[in-house]
């Protein structure tokens, strides 16, 4: 990708699906997941159904609040929002936001961390200003009118030995500093307040791009303890510049900051998965109480100021079929979500963790979850994602009625009541981040690239 800016695609044009899609084809179908509506016009379309050679898929814009699409050449596997100062629960178009990514290229010593700014994010051409549906009216509202509607996205880059693994961003003091995992077994932290200023400074971009600074850019810090390359890592939120990281053998490192602006990394990792650590969360609210899964299939919950051989607390055996491959804990409530490669989706209830058994179990994914995460502030709803190309919202406190027959399609009577909406048009997904600034929006990225979008869901 050009470090110079890029114009990011709106998505109007992408085959993005959602759970009220309507299929466009006016021909017969005899596949009989797709159920055809009264008119013979449009169906709707699940996850899996199979398309007729005359079909083809059609985004519902008006399903959408705002839908935009970006590519950044090499696929970036990896990303985190940055935290930024305009202001929290934003909803006023055009948006703005500031992502950290790695990227996973063929070739080793071509890979980046990108920081880019993606602005002028607006809503969606069948969205009015209130949010409703605008197939008839003008939007009337002054915050789009007159007002270019092409995002850009800018970007600077650092280069970056090997693959990105995984990456995460964080403040600690005066900086933002972003962690990457390389597939070279090596884990790297970054200051990156030169390119978070290059990127909102025309000039200072241009002289970063035209000197190459982003080749010369060292680490602040690097780990090159783990036995191997991993995919685990967290930044804790009670104790800013503290951190976690998993690797493919077992091991769990605990990182804490000195005063010589470096960490100090604990070289015994914490005793107990038996496989490799697939993923690591902070406690949202009790510092130095971690959450971690495995390919062993459990879930272990983590104190770590014992010692690293007595530093599990509790453990869920057999949380999964097979591989747990992420987890996601609840910032208002003491849930865990997990997700692994049995397409299931888990809640656990950690007052109830010790009977090693979900309080809520989803089977709708038909292949391997491997993102999965809490909105930020509604302890109810999250978001989950995988290989099956699609991104559920779900929200848990949606109870099925039995009274209830407004939904007379027998293709939708098996959908769970808390499926909230399902978002398509990606392929791979590996990675979503519900936005914490900016209300209801989403990014994800895949090896399609990156979707950034708001359903009126939510």
């Amino acid at each position: 990708m050009s470090e110079a800016d890029e114009q990011m695609e709106v998505a109007e044009d992408q085959n993005i699906e959602d759970a009220d899609l309507e299929n466009a084809s006016d021909g017969d179908d005899d596949d009989e997941d797709l159920e055809e509506k009264e008119d013979g016009k449009a169906k709707v379309y699940l996850p899996g159904g199979k398309l007729s050679n005359d079909e083809e898929l059609v985004c519902d814009e008006s399903a959408y609040i705002m839908l935009h699409q970006a590519h950044t050449g090499a696929p970036c596997l990896s990303f985190d929002i940055v935290s930024d100062p305009l202001g929290d629960d934003r909803e006023t178009f055009p948006l703005t936001a500031y992502v950290v990514a790695g990227t996973q290229a063929a070739r080793t010593h071509v890979n980046s961390v990108i920081v880019m700014k993606m602005a002028n994010l607006t809503r969606t051409s069948k969205q009015s200003a209130d949010g409703e549906s605008d197939d008839d009216e003008e939007v009337s509202d002054s915050e789009d009118v007159n007002e270019d509607q092409t995002p850009i996205l800018t970007s600077v880059m650092i280069k970056h030995p090997g693959c990105v693994n995984r990456l995460r961003v964080s403040t600690f003091g005066s900086s933002q500093y972003v962690a990457s995992w390389s597939e070279m077994g090596k884990v790297h932290i970054y200051n990156i307040n030169e390119q978070l200023a290059a990127i909102d400074d025309s000039r200072a971009r241009k002289t970063y791009q035209q000197n190459k600074t982003g080749d010369g850019v060292k680490p602040d810090f690097t780990f090159s303890g783990h036995q191997k390359e991993g995919f685990a890592i967290d930044w804790c939120p009670t104790t800013r510049g503290m951190l976690a990281t998993g690797d493919c053998r077992r091991d769990i490192h605990i990182w804490r900051p000195n005063d010589k602006g470096a960490w100090n990394v604990d070289q015994r990792p914490l005793v107990g998965h038996t496989d490799s650590v697939e993923d690591i969360q902070w406690s949202p609210n009790e510092a130095n109480v971690l959450a971690s899964c495995s390919v062993d299939k459990s879930i272990r919950i983590w104190d770590c100021r014992a010692a690293p051989a007595k530093a599990c607390m509790l453990t869920a055996e057999n949380a999964h079929e097979s591989d747990v491959n992420v987890i996601s804990w609840n910032r208002n409530e003491p849930l865990i979500a997990s997700g692994g490669d049995d397409g299931v989706l888990q809640i656990w209830d950690l007052r109830q963790f010790q009977s090693k058994t979900p309080v809520a179990t989803f089977k709708h994914h038909t292949d391997h979850i491997t993102t999965v995460e809490w909105h930020p502030k509604e302890s109810t709803i999250l978001a989950s994602g995988g290989d099956d190309d699609q991104i559920a919202l779900w929200d848990l406190s949606v109870e099925k009625d039995d009274g209830d027959d407004a939904n007379d399609d027998p293709n939708l009577k098996d959908l769970p009541p808390q499926l909230l909406f399902i978002h398509q048009g990606q392929s791979e997904i590996k990675e979503l981040h519900w936005h914490p600034q900016l209300k209801g929006v989403i990014l994800s990225t895949a090896h399609s690239g990156f979707n950034v979008f708001r359903t009126i869901s939510v």
